[in-house]
C-alpha cells in the first residue's frame, strides 16, 4: 500500500477537474487521497517529496475489474477448439476433458498457471481478478483449486477473488447431492461467492436454486452463469434469489431484463466467449435500456474464451455491443465492481483503492480503437507500478 502521484494526466475517468486542465492523482497509503488540477497538486499534498509517475498527457481509467474468469485450470482445448472452426456445435460436456487435466495436475503446477494468467491479465490493466473453481467436480479437487487460488494470490500483485463453482455440471444422477452436502462444507472457507452453471446440458433451475441457496445458508454470495446456451430461466432465477450477477445473457428476454433490473442483478457479459464460439452475442443495450448494471469481464477458460485481455473484450463491446468508449470502460470497471459487490475499486473517487491504468493515448477511446494491440503505458496496484 504505497503513496504516489500520478501527475500531467489528459483526463481522468470519472472525474472532471475542470477547464480540461492536466490533472493528477493522488494516492496515500495505497488509496486515492484525491484527484485535483495538475496546478494545484502542491496545495493538495504539501511540499513532502512523493513518488511520481508521470502520465505525459495521456489517459488514466481505473484498473479494470475482470468479474468472470476460470484461471485455475490445466491443460488446453486447442483440438475442441479446431472441431468447432469445423462445424462442430459447443456443448458444456466439452468441461470434462479440462477437469481430467486438473485433476491430474499437481499444486504447484495449477499455482503456477493461475499466477502465470494473473500477470498477463495484470499487463493488460486489470488490477482485480475473480476466479472460480470448477474444473475439479469432486470434493477433493475443488477444495484443491480453490487452494491453489489462495496460494496464488500471495504470488502476484492482483487481487484474486476465489468463486466456488463445484455446480459447473451435473455428470452423476446424485452429484448435487455431493455439492450441497460434502462440497460446499468443505470449500466454503475458501471462496466469496457461490456460482452454478444453469443451461443446457449443464444444470437445471431447480438444481441452480438448491445449490445457491445452500452456499448462502455459507456466507457464500450467490452468482449464476445464464441464459449462454439457450433460455432455460436462470435469469429469471437469478432475480428471485437476489443473486450479485447473471452471466452470460445471450438468449434474455425483456421480461428477464425487468427482473434483474428491479432486482439489482448485475449482467456480466462475456463478448469474447460469443467471439470464440462464434455464436450469437447478448443483447449489451436491452439491458442497459432496462435499467441493468452491465459488466464485462474476459470468461477466462481453456475451452470458450482463451484470453486474459479486458482491453481485447471492450473492443468487442464497442464493435459487437454497440457500446460507445465510455459504457465500455465503465462496464469493465465501476461494472465488474458493481458485479463483485465492492465499492473500493472500479473507480478513482478518494477512498478507493489506489488502481489504475495509464493509457497509451490521450483518451480511453484508443482502447476500442486499436483492437488487438498493447495500449497500456503502465498499470498501478494498491499505489504501486507493477508496469
Amino acid at each position: 500500500m504505497a503513496d504516489l502521484l500520478v501527475r500531467r494526466a489528459a483526463r481522468v475517468f470519472g472525474v472532471d477537474v475542470g477547464g480540461g486542465a492536466l490533472a493528477a492523482v493522488v494516492i496515500a497509503g495505497g488509496r486515492v487521497a484525491a484527484v485535483v488540477p495538475e496546478a494545484g497538486l502542491r496545495d493538495a499534498v504539501g511540499a513532502g517529496e512523493w513518488p511520481e509517475l508521470d502520465a505525459r498527457g495521456r489517459a488514466v481509467i481505473p484498473g479494470f475489474v475482470d468479474a468472470h474468469t476460470h484461471l485455475v485450470f490445466a491443460g488446453d482445448r486447442a483440438a475442441e477448439f479446431e472441431a468447432r472452426l469445423a462445424g462442430r456445435r459447443y456443448e458444456a460436456a466439452g468441461i470434462q476433458s479440462t477437469v481430467a487435466a486438473t485433476r491430474a495436475a499437481s499444486h504447484d503446477e495449477l499455482v503456477s498457471g493461475i499466477v502465470r494468467r494473473a500477470a498477463a491479465c495484470l499487463a493488460g490493466g486489470t488490477t482485480t481478478i475473480e476466479v472460480k473453481s470448477g474444473y475439479g467436480l469432486s470434493t477433493q479437487a475443488e477444495r484443491r483449486c480453490l487452494e491453489a487460488v489462495r496460494d496464488a494470490a500471495g504470488l502476484t500483485s492482483a487481487e484474486l477473488v476465489p468463486t466456488f463453482l463445484g455446480a459447473h455440471l451435473a455428470p452423476e444422477p446424485d452429484y448435487i447431492d455431493l455439492v450441497v452436502d460434502e462440497m460446499l462444507p468443505a470449500c466454503a472457507e475458501l471462496a466469496v461467492s457461490c456460482d452454478a452453471f444453469c443451461d443446457v446440458g449443464a444444470l437445471t433451475v431447480a438444481q441452480a436454486r438448491r445449490v445457491l441457496e445452500a452456499g448462502r445458508a455459507f456466507g457464500l454470495v450467490p452468482r449464476i452463469h445464464a441464459e449462454e446456451l439457450d433460455h432455460t430461466g436462470g435469469a429469471a432465477l437469478a432475480a428471485e434469489l437476489g443473486c450479485a450477477s447473471a452471466d452470460h445473457l445471450v438468449y434474455v428476454t425483456d421480461p428477464d431484463a425487468s427482473a434483474l433490473a428491479a432486482a439489482g442483478v448485475v449482467a456480466v457479459l462475456l463478448p469474447a466467449t460469443s467471439f470464440s464460439l462464434r455464436s450469437r452475442y447478448a443483447p449489451a443495450r436491452k439491458l442497459l435500456d432496462a435499467g441493468v448494471t452491465v459488466a464485462l469481464a474476459t470468461d477466462c477458460n481453456p475451452g470458450t474464451s482463451y484470453t486474459t485481455s479486458m482491453p481485447f473484450v471492450i473492443s468487442l463491446a464497442c464493435s459487437a455491443y454497440g457500446l460507445d468508449a465510455d459504457e465500455a470502460v465503465r462496464a469493465a470497471t465501476a461494472g465488474g465492481a458493481a458485479a463483485l459487490r465492492r465499492s473500493d475499486i472500479g473507480h478513482l473517487q478518494p477512498g478507493a483503492r489506489g488502481d489504475l491504468v495509464v493509457i497509451d493515448g490521450e483518451h480511453w477511446v484508443e482502447i476500442a480503437y486499436h483492437p488487438g494491440m498493447d495500449v497500456i503505458a503502465h498499470v498501478v496496484k494498491d499505489g504501486a507500478v507493477v508496469r
